[in-house]
């Protein structure tokens, strides 16, 4: 069986979009796919009430993964864990169950993929994090760095290459910028390579990968969608925030395209700025009800109201948390990050290091 433990450097790098695109060709080309996330700091309660990783149930569901969540993400890391951890009597070493986990899921698999969490250093409170996980265990580890800018795609990649040492395959770099290209292309990746950094991909920034439907937003938001007819598959690819003069928001609103406009229940004039440019949604925060004649417009241009109880600075935490993660929910977005990953050779150069014919 072949092991392959995915991470990055920090949070919302693409982690997860890369296990999910991996092990789907690999389950087009026949392989049998195992996946484990074993720390997690992403709870998430399902109906039943039992916790589970967000991440591990959105692979297992996608992949049609025969193990229940709950098996394939071993450590949660919840604060009544982590309080039992730091008192006097721990328990078992968590490295225990990740090793037998990972026994479990991978027997009759010829790939099992590895999901790491926000940081090399995530689960060291709890006795073990990414990074000796890679040496305990012995598994190589494939590095997602998302481009911010130049010095931080540098010292990324040269800090993982030091920290995992043996263990380290190499590194994609995702999310590039159209105009940082150049430098990625003629600079990062012929130093890289020169300084031993095997570079897998170099996948540019799509905003479409990145779009949030209106559906995940009334889901994350725990809105109420005060108009009919709501297409719950729209995406949106930008956000605004309508905290302005009327004079400021509809030059704001007009530079962008395809957004939601979030704003206070109570502010007619923003609203009706943001329905008289390119809007998707409407966010009302402060669960301030607008007036009827902000509904008809908005119904007469299929624009959802979503009404939410916090206010606009809570609703836009929460927003950024949901938007950093590029959710491959829509078959259309997961095709779409596949064909960019064959594009860009990451497949092929995936394959060879994992010497899979």
């Amino acid at each position: 069986m072949k092991t392959l433990f995915i991470m990055s450097m920090e949070p919302y790098s693409g982690k997860s979009a890369v296990c999910l695109a991996i092990g789907k060709r690999l389950q087009s080309d026949g392989y049998k796919v195992g996946y484990l996330k074993p720390i997690s700091t992403q709870t998430w309660r399902t109906a039943e009430g039992t916790l589970v990783d967000e991440d591990a149930a959105f692979v297992q569901r996608t992949l049609n993964l025969n193990e229940d969540p709950i098996t394939l993400s071993p450590v949660l890391i919840t604060p009544s864990a982590l309080r039992k951890r730091l008192s006097s009597s721990p328990g078992k070493h968590p490295l225990d169950k990740i090793r037998k986990t990972i026994e479990n899921v991978g027997r009759d698999k010829d790939v099992l993929l590895l999901e790491g969490g926000a940081s090399l250093q995530e689960g060291c409170a709890m006795g073990i994090s990414n990074l000796r996980l890679t040496r305990e265990l012995g598994i190589s580890a494939l590095v997602v760095i998302k481009y911010r800018y130049e010095n931080q795609l540098i010292d990324d990649a040269l800090d993982a290459r030091d920290r995992l040492g043996k263990q380290f395959l190499g590194v994609i770099i995702n999310q590039i910028p159209n105009e940082e290209r150049d430098f990625v292309k003629n600079y990062a990746y012929p130093y890289l390579e020169r300084k031993g950094i095997r570079v897998h991909g170099m996948l540019p920034a799509k905003p479409r990968l990145s779009a949030i439907s209106v559906n995940e937003l009334i889901s994350s938001l725990h809105a109420e969608v005060l108009t009919k007819n709501v297409d719950p598959g729209v995406l949106i690819y930008n956000f605004a925030v309508g905290a302005m003069t009327l004079e400021a928001a509809l030059s704001h609103f007009r530079r962008q395209q395809n957004k939601a406009v979030i704003t206070g229940g109570d502010r007619a004039d923003i609203q009706f700025a943001a329905l008289d440019t390119s809007t998707a949604a409407l966010i009302l925060t402060g669960n301030l009800h607008p007036s009827s004649l902000v509904i008809k417009q908005a119904e007469a241009l299929n624009v959802p109201i979503l009404l939410v109880k916090e206010n606009t600075m809570s609703t836009i935490n929460t927003i950024e948390k949901v938007y950093g993660k590029t959710r491959l929910g829509q078959p259309e977005k997961l095709e779409a990050f596949m064909s960019l990953m064959q594009e860009n050779k990451v497949f092929d150069a995936i394959y060879k290091s994992l010497e899979l014919d």
